[in-house]
């Protein structure tokens, strides 16, 4: 009967760890409620036409999730819970040392690569927090004055964002300041593109529609912002991505991703702490 008692005490306890937890304030950055410009009538057709989106008030995290928050969660909840998808393909930036998931030395800062969508699904709700939408990814890169980069209209820059390198030749997430956002969301454009949790659909965007939440059931998932190995032309917030269930369910050298929240944090900033 002891043996049985502590079998179950240790269930509870294991499932207590894996519970969302409830969002907090901490690095999160508040985008009011209002409409944006969203998409633009000169580039590729899937980002036509420009179109006015509204979008409600959602907080978003600042930086990418890093690999050593990235190791935090896999340490708590495991790589792959039964019977359902991995969460991250071993190999990368964090490995076993001693029965623990650590990261990198060195890379501790550095946005978490090769996680799934379903591992950063994952990780937000474990945060208390989930995905951003496509529109919610666009305005708190973009604000409301149509630019085409975070910083405004300058063409991309090394100070500016990470791109134009080797595979994984990453940096931290809070390495260039210089191309903060409207909204000080940092590293929108650059070391890694960005998992959503909306659905591929033509524009207009209607927040109305079938485009969230994508479940991984059917359809594809947008994937948002640029990589460290992209060229300076593929940079731009307006620039959307997508991969299947397939695509979805693996990890990649260029997909990071950060959390947002509609709950509301309390007394929270314009722009964030």
């Amino acid at each position: 009967m002891i043996g049985v008692a502590r079998s179950v005490a240790f269930l509870a306890a294991a499932v207590l760890l894996a519970l969302p937890t409830s969002a907090t304030a901490d690095g999160i950055m508040l985008v009011q409620a209002g409409a944006f410009w969203m998409g633009r009538d000169d580039g590729p057709p899937d980002e036509a036409p420009l179109h006015r989106v509204y979008v409600r008030d959602f907080w978003i995290e600042r930086h990418k999730v890093t690999n050593a928050e990235f190791a935090a969660f896999l340490n708590a909840t495991g790589l792959r819970p039964p019977g359902r998808e991995g969460r991250y393909d071993a190999g990368a930036r964090i490995h076993r040392s001693q029965g623990r998931w650590i990261a990198d030395p060195g890379f501790e800062r550095h946005p978490a690569v090769e996680v799934s969508w379903f591992g950063a699904r994952d990780y937000c709700a474990w945060k208390g927090r989930r995905l951003p939408t496509e529109a919610e990814w666009e305005k708190a890169a973009r604000g409301d004055d149509r630019r085409l980069y975070p910083w405004g209209g300058a063409i991309p820059a090394p100070h500016l964002a990470v791109f134009g390198r080797a595979r994984n030749a990453t940096e931290p997430t809070e390495s260039r300041p210089d191309g903060t956002s409207p909204y000080r969301v940092e590293d929108m454009l650059g070391n890694l593109r960005e998992w959503t949790v909306t659905v591929l659909r033509p524009y207009p965007y209607r927040t109305d529609g079938d485009r969230e939440p994508y479940t991984g059931a059917t359809g594809r998932v947008v994937v948002r912002g640029a990589s460290h190995d992209d060229p300076a032309g593929a940079l731009g917030v307006t620039r959307r991505r997508s991969y299947d269930r397939r695509g979805a369910a693996a990890g990649h050298h260029f997909v990071g991703f950060r959390c947002a929240t509609s709950e509301d944090l309390g007394e929270v900033a314009p722009g964030g702490r």
